[in-house]
């Protein structure tokens, strides 16, 4: 039996083992799935333990602590400077990144296109990710976010034109007039406990095209609710969850995963998370 597991700190109540067994059981694979939470001040330590794992996956905060441990890197974990997908080869250990794949595969499983003008709320590690997807897609993109990120969304902004030859707009989150294609949330506002939170006013989301939200607790956001009260496409992160996963095993075992078979993966994660 190959061994695959996921490294953080804290770990919590992740849905990573459910998700992994549900893809592993797909294909038919022999496999186990474990928690291995290390904290950050052993990691170097830890890592040795990492390497027992045919792959692994890498969670907040350990997704750039991981890099100089590695011996390759995929062209887009160097471009946004985080792994949350390692290979280990014979112990040659290659990091890549599937969170970005999820995300567009997130997206197109509920029909969104992300092109147009795209309107990301945050600036944090998760935003990042979506702020270099939509700039490589091609979208017209606007940053917004709280006074005190404006440096955070500045960098990306920087950091985008030097890689990518690419301008984005960053503005505070009171500034918003609306009317994007594509509205992507990566900031926690929304998000268990404070579920009652949104962030933007109502009337600024409904003016939108298409909503996706990275929370996945709850599974239905005060954004994604005004979502659907006019009609409006949205997904939130639970898709996102499950794609990254089966990208990763795409990467480990060299199998692939259908559209459907990965809706009835997101169907039982979300059972299991109603439990």
């Amino acid at each position: 039996m190959e061994k695959f597991g996921l490294t953080g700190f804290p770990l919590g109540h992740s849905m990573s083992p459910v998700i992994h067994r549900e893809l592993f059981k797909i294909n038919g694979i022999d496999a186990s799935y474990e928690l291995k939470e290390i904290n950050p001040n052993s990691f170097s330590q830890g890592i040795e333990t990492l390497k027992k794992f045919r792959g692994f996956n890498v969670t907040i905060p350990h997704k750039t602590a991981i890099i100089p441990f590695l011996d390759k890197l995929s062209k887009r974990a160097e471009l946004f400077g985080a792994v949350n997908t390692v290979d280990n080869n014979d112990g040659v250990l290659t990091g890549y990144n599937t969170d970005c794949f999820g995300f567009i595969r997130a997206l197109e499983t509920a029909g969104i296109e992300l092109k147009g003008n795209v309107l990301l709320c945050g600036s944090g590690g998760v935003s990042r990710m979506f702020a270099f997807e939509s700039a490589l897609a091609g979208a017209e993109l606007t940053i917004a976010v709280r006074d005190a990120d404006v440096d955070a969304a500045n960098q990306i902004k920087k950091e985008i034109f030097e890689k990518l030859n690419k301008t984005v707009d960053v503005i505070t989150l009171d500034k918003v007039s609306g009317g994007y294609d594509v509205l992507i949330n990566g900031t926690p506002v929304g998000m268990f406990p404070n579920v009652n939170a949104c962030v933007l006013p109502k009337e600024k989301v409904q003016s939108c095209k298409a909503v996706f939200d990275a929370i996945y607790n709850p599974m239905e956001t005060m954004l994604l609710k005004y979502a659907q009260e006019t009609g409006t496409k949205f997904s939130n992160g639970l898709p996102m969850l499950v794609w990254q996963a089966a990208v990763a095993q795409e990467i480990w075992l060299g199998v692939k995963f259908t559209m459907e078979q990965v809706r009835e993966v997101i169907k039982i994660t979300e059972r299991e998370m109603k439990k």
